[in-house]
């Protein structure tokens, strides 16, 4: 099994849990975070320019997601299809990180592994 933990835009997650329902995903959690990347946040302008800002982190929102193996690429696609902002991208999209699972183990019923998902 494996993790996968998506940082996407916040605008994008209905596109992806559409994406993600339309392929079978049965489940994932989604969070409202803060962070940045190598963007460094973004400059803001108050009033008519005087004076700026700069925000250092972004709002994003990460989608964790535990699969078989199996249906590692075609979840990641889906991913990596829906949260582009545009057809060949743009800087803050996000990143999908992918990490082995050792053990899943449903607490009502104490099934492990795949039988838990």
């Amino acid at each position: 099994m494996i993790k996968i933990e998506a940082i996407v835009r916040p605008d994008r997650i209905n596109l992806i849990v559409e994406a993600l329902d339309e392929v079978g995903c049965g489940g994932f959690n989604v969070q409202n975070v803060n962070g940045r990347g190598k963007q460094q946040g973004v400059e803001v302008f108050t009033g008519r320019g005087a004076s700026t800002a700069t925000r250092t982190s972004l709002p994003k929102a990460l989608i964790t997601i535990v699969i078989p193996d199996a249906d590692k690429e075609k979840i990641i696609q889906t991913i990596l299809n829906s949260a582009k902002s545009s057809a060949e991208g743009a800087i803050g999209d996000g990143k999908i990180f992918v990490s082995p699972v050792t053990d899943v183990i449903r607490v009502r019923t104490g099934e492990r592994d795949e039988a838990a998902l």
